[in-house]
């Protein structure tokens, strides 16, 4: 959660994290002090930041080195989603599921576990977590923004007109403002949803007990990767969702690789279903959905609700500061101007793009466009994504469903990684690399599913940012054996779609003469 939106956790007087442990203090001592006391304001800056999340904290961090007068508001846990409830934790978790995992598949690698009984501790798993997240805390502290020449104001931002700002009763004047205050998890308006009580990634951190029975509601990426983490952790999981596959946005077939590794991980998937109610029972929260075959129902202990996200525009004076939203936020052009020219925004709030590294590249969008006259385009930025299961699946540019609902003719090429030494040799063959090439043979898209391929994707990235051709990826010297040979392989692919058959003539004629 980023910005103004309130926590679950967050009433008056109540622990702004739950366990209140040493860990969590320290957190919360880190990324809004309870003995924090603002700062008197400047007379007018150049920058005022609504929101401590990425997009604000990159966005008041360069201005402020830069040389600006920054003011950052942030009405509850600076460092925002990616920090409380999202990236960090996240991957805290997921990390200590995998080992859980690894420990159980070892006998495959030749480890001998006779005698030994695997198995886990998840309160310590989560303790680790929340250890970690507290040690990674004083990159976004309120003293480390006040060092850096920031003036840090904890409570409540509302605009209160074109170029000003109230936070607790003291009036910020500005030259230009940045909205970053993200965005929250959706609802669904469910009958007997929100009696029977259900988890988001605003709560779900905050387990010190294993549910035995969990049910998760979405199908994206917060919903797989948790469902896969607590599924190794030893829960009973099924997957209840809408869509007809597992990560819409994504290829077909990487999706389809993830669904076959979740069934042998023993996770039920329901999808193509639609939800209808849910009811608290003395044994646990009957889930009913329905998939077109009649009514079906999954006991549960603990529902966890990953259904899309919500930006936070709520209360924040928008109106008075001549600022349009609607539903999908706040309203901004391809340089992240709003409809008042004083005022910007970046993140979640703003973009279909809910990355903590997309929120980094638009707060510097912001600030090139904001202070020198800057023509950065938002349309221009090559945004990666990556669903951090196992195998994970990293994706750049189009899909080639998303290239022929535009007309624009692909090839598209691909190599299993069963054919990939190394992946082999890593008893990983469950995944692919795949490359869309256009017909002026730029790279218009990529997808891996390795279980690294986050640390693979970047190369792609790269490669797209600086408009190189397919065959680029050929030339470049992969260390053998690696699982991003793929990329070469790819690259090795596509040309041999230039050998024609009048090029095949030619270079038989050529070396007949050279015999």
């Amino acid at each position: 959660m980023n910005g103004n939106d309130p926590s679950p956790s967050a009433g008056r007087g109540q622990p702004l994290l739950l366990p209140e442990d040493a860990f969590n203090r320290e957190l919360v001592e880190a990324v809004h002090p309870r003995a924090w006391r603002n700062p008197e304001p400047a007379g007018r800056y150049n920058l005022v930041v609504l929101g401590g999340g990425t997009a604000g904290l990159v966005s008041a961090a360069g201005a402020a080195g830069l040389g600006a007068r920054v003011a950052l508001v942030e009405r509850h846990l600076l460092g925002g989603d990616c920090l409380n409830y999202g990236c960090v934790p996240s991957k805290g978790v997921l990390r200590a599921a995998r080992a859980f995992h690894d420990v159980r598949m070892a006998g495959a690698f030749g480890v001998n576990l006779a005698g030994a009984a695997p198995g886990g501790d998840f309160g310590a798993a989560m303790e680790r977590m929340r250890r970690l997240r507290a040690g990674i805390a004083h990159h976004d502290s309120a003293r480390r923004f006040t060092s850096l020449g920031v003036d840090v104001f904890l409570g409540e931002g509302r605009f209160t007109g074109p170029d000003r700002l109230e936070v607790e009763g003291t009036r910020l004047r500005f030259q230009r403002a940045v909205i970053a205050t993200g965005a929250r998890a959706a609802a669904l308006p469910v009958p007997g949803l929100a009696e029977a009580g259900f988890l988001t990634n605003e709560t779900v951190f905050s387990l010190t007990t294993l549910p035995r029975r969990l049910a998760v509601i979405g199908a994206g990426p917060i919903g797989c990767e948790l469902a896969q983490a607590f599924r190794r952790f030893g829960s009973q999981v099924a997957v209840i969702a809408l869509d007809p596959q597992l990560l819409p946005r994504e290829d077909a077939d990487a999706a389809g690789l993830l669904a076959r590794q979740f069934e042998r991980e023993g996770m039920l998937l329901h999808l193509g279903a639609k939800l209808s109610r849910v009811e608290r029972r003395p044994e646990g929260k009957a889930v009913w959905f329905d998939r077109g075959r009649g009514s079906e129902q999954f006991l549960a202990d603990e529902m966890l609700l990953a259904v899309g996200r919500t930006p936070n525009v709520e209360g924040l004076g928008l109106e008075a500061a001549g600022v349009a939203f609607g539903r999908s936020g706040v309203a901004v052009d391809d340089r992240l101007r709003t409809s008042n020219p004083r005022i910007y925004a970046a993140g979640d709030v703003c973009s279909a793009y809910q990355f903590t590294h997309a929120a980094d590249a638009m707060a510097r969008v912001v600030l090139q466009n904001a202070f020198f006259f800057g023509r950065k385009r938002v349309r221009d930025l090559v945004i990666p994504w990556v669903t951090y299961t196992d195998p994970e699946i990293a994706h750049v540019g189009l899909t080639e469903r998303e290239a022929a609902a535009r007309r624009i003719p692909v090839q598209t090429f691909t190599v299993p990684f069963a054919e990939i030494d190394r992946a082999v040799l890593d008893g990983e063959e469950e995944g692919l690399a795949r490359l869309h090439v256009g017909p002026d043979s730029r790279i218009l898209g990529a997808t891996a599913v390795a279980r690294h391929a986050g640390e693979m994707i970047g190369e792609l990235v790269l490669a797209m940012s600086r408009r190189l051709k397919a065959g680029a990826l050929s030339g470049a010297i992969h260390p053998y054996p690696t699982q991003a040979e793929a990329w070469r392989r790819l690259g090795d692919a596509y040309l041999r779609t230039r050998l024609t058959p009048g090029v095949r003539r030619w270079l038989g004629r050529y070396f007949a003469w050279r015999r």
